[in-house]
């Protein structure tokens, strides 16, 4: 039985990455599972859809899916099916990511209906006011990730703290239950360390592990700087 989020937390996007496909997803699966193991700290990886099956039945750490929709299961040819995606072994699901994004009306439909079934909806923003019009909403966690720094090596944490401090502060005051994360350039633990200072309970990240030459010497970084 794959465990659920908890924090602080690293979560790892494997995108279509050649590196996170097929038995490399599992391959990374693994390692996010030992460095979790070791170090205590919560990882949790969103695998494609293709692959969702074979990594959680492989590992035990959290698996989130990259998009589901909010369509009952019938006809509906191309869609993700949420409920299929909780039977491959998701906990959960990336919602609005910056390569996938949704209107206010869909995330409202998509989280809800997760809600219902028993999933978490970890929602990405890209500003301020969008995470506070998503808080409203009720998701489970928020990742703030501002479009022009993912995959650059910059760090939000570092670039641009007042995005993450002053997103940390309205979503407390419209929906204190709310978890929010930080991503965009995330590759070192000083960037993790960085963002729990601006009040951020993890990361979310993605190439900064999947392309990294030594996958677990980089998320071991990561993790322990998460624990700081």
């Amino acid at each position: 039985m794959t465990r659920g989020l908890t924090y602080p937390l690293v979560a790892i996007n494997f995108k279509t990455y050649v590196e996170a496909t097929g038995e490399g997803a599992v391959r990374l699966a693994k390692v996010a599972e030992d460095v979790s193991l070791r170090t205590g700290v919560c990882v949790a990886v969103a695998p494609q859809y293709s692959d969702l099956y074979r990594v959680s039945g492989k590992v035990r750490i959290p698996i989130l899916a990259q998009h589901v929709d909010h369509y009952d299961p019938g006809a509906h040819t191309g869609s993700s099916c949420m409920e299929a995606a909780k039977e491959a072994g998701a906990i959960g699901s990336l919602v609005n990511h910056s390569e996938h994004m949704l209107k206010l009306s869909e995330i409202d439909l998509i989280t809800q209906k997760m809600r219902q079934i028993g999933l978490t909806s970890v929602v990405c923003t890209n500003t301020t006011s969008v995470s506070a019009a998503v808080a409203a909403l009720g998701p489970d966690v928020i990742a703030i990730e501002p479009p022009d720094l993912i995959g650059t090596g910059i760090p939000v944490s570092k670039a641009r703290p007042e995005i993450v401090s002053d997103t940390v502060a309205i979503i407390r005051k419209i929906n204190p239950k709310v978890q929010v994360l930080c991503g965009a350039g995330i590759t070192k633990g000083e960037d993790v360390a960085a963002a729990s200072r601006l009040g951020a309970s993890g990361v979310l990240m993605s190439s900064g592990f999947v392309k990294a030459r030594d996958p677990l010497a980089a998320l071991t970084d990561l993790a322990n700087g998460a624990k700081s």
